[in-house]
């Protein structure tokens, strides 16, 4: 992420005008840069995390109390439903039972601030300001992240429909088009009616996003190189009870994938890399937490117990989503006096303006107040490598 004022007249100016001893003058500078901080890094938080491309949000008035409709998503009558969410930035998602109802969603602050010596401001030093614009954006997009994915890995680590769980395994193995047929299937399945039949207006359009590791887009690449038909096992014979995952592509698919620097999509897919994703990275430890002693040969009794190990010579998990479905919600409250109808607010660190001249300071305080909801797990799958 890098963002970069402006060298105009005007921007310049203001700039100094911030640096100004006169702290009647420093603070209405100070408070006319704010007014134009906030729709910027709100801007930069929307288009810069990944999480963006998953969460819907839902706006809702400051102070209010937002709240989601389920009959929206489950149309099968009366019962109980499993949600996930979290009650506090950086708290463990919980998996929340709620009837056919208005669910209330819980909502938390995610806030930063920066200061910068005024003599930087005087002289008129843009970058010195831009970098501490970016570092605001960058801490508050940390959080953001954070939180997103803690609820995506909950979901999708005890996600279980029809008595399937939503997480294939096939450990130690190479990704291929096995995989992706096996995971389609399975969406297949846990998308049946609540009478076990074909739905007459299907839930799911199947999995649009398949979020995967460098090192599994490593293996993607290769298919437009590896010799027909050897691009699983070689010329080795399989061992005992291995699965053959040998992958026969026309010359025209792998023209296209050497030309295009790797496949952006398979079977309508979309794959999207992550480099929180992989073995001992960041998402992958997050999921091992939530995932816990789960055994995902379970609905096969006559396997060895696996359990997901997320450490340096472990496993690692891909994450499909469908996004049709809208289930992961993002409620964020509009703020109303922030320059306009934005997400984002920045205020003047009032802390520096106190203290007037002996500081010889000035500083922003930004905070947004939004949450992290999964209303229905059927949109996520996942497959254990």
């Amino acid at each position: 992420m890098k963002l970069k004022l402006k060298n105009t007249p005007e921007q310049v100016e203001l700039v100094k005008a911030m640096g100004s001893r006169d702290t009647s003058v420093s603070r209405e500078a100070s408070e006319a840069f704010a007014a134009f901080l906030g729709p910027v890094i709100q801007k930069v938080l929307y288009t810069a995390g990944t999480a963006s491309q998953i969460f819907v949000d839902s706006e809702f008035d400051e102070d209010d109390s937002p709240s989601y409709p389920l009959d929206l998503y489950y149309g099968e009558g009366p019962g109980y439903v499993t949600v996930w969410s979290q009650h506090m930035a950086g708290g463990l998602p919980t998996s929340q039972v709620e009837g056919m109802k208005e669910l209330k969603i819980a909502t938390y602050r995610l806030d930063s601030a920066v200061s910068f010596n005024k003599r930087y401001a005087r002289r008129a030093r843009l970058d010195v300001v831009s970098k501490a614009i970016e570092r605001m954006a960058q801490e508050v997009l940390v959080k953001q992240e954070r939180n997103a994915w803690a609820v995506i890995m909950k979901a999708l680590a005890e996600a279980e429909t029809n008595s399937l769980k939503h997480v294939l395994l096939d450990a130690g193995a190479s990704f291929g088009l096995t995989h992706l047929n096996q995971l389609m299937t399975r969406n297949k399945r846990i998308n049946e009616s609540f009478s076990g039949n074909t739905p007459i207006a299907p839930y799911s359009s199947g999995i649009t996003d398949l979020y995967v590791s460098p090192e599994v887009k490593e293996g993607i690449r290769s298919f437009a190189y590896n010799p027909l038909n050897q691009s699983g096992i070689g010329n080795r014979a399989l061992a005992a009870g291995e699965a053959n995952h040998d992958q026969t592509l026309p010359d025209n698919i792998r023209s296209d994938i050497y030309n295009n620097a790797g496949m952006q999509s398979i079977y309508g897919v979309n794959i999207v890399e992550l480099v929180e994703l992989g073995v001992a990275k960041k998402y992958n430890t997050l999921f091992d937490d939530f995932a816990g002693s789960t055994d995902w040969f379970a609905d096969d009794p006559d396997s060895v117990q696996t359990v997901f190990d997320g450490g340096a010579t472990g496993h690692q998990i891909l994450v499909g989503i469908d996004n049709t479905r809208g289930a992961f919600i993002r409620p964020v409250a509009r703020q109303h006096d922030s320059g306009g109808d934005g997400t984002f607010r920045a205020l003047p660190d009032e802390q520096f303006n106190m203290y007037g001249s002996r500081v010889e300071k000035t500083g922003f305080y930004g905070f947004l107040e939004e949450g992290r909801i999964c209303i229905d797990a059927r949109a996520i799958m996942g497959l254990i490598l």
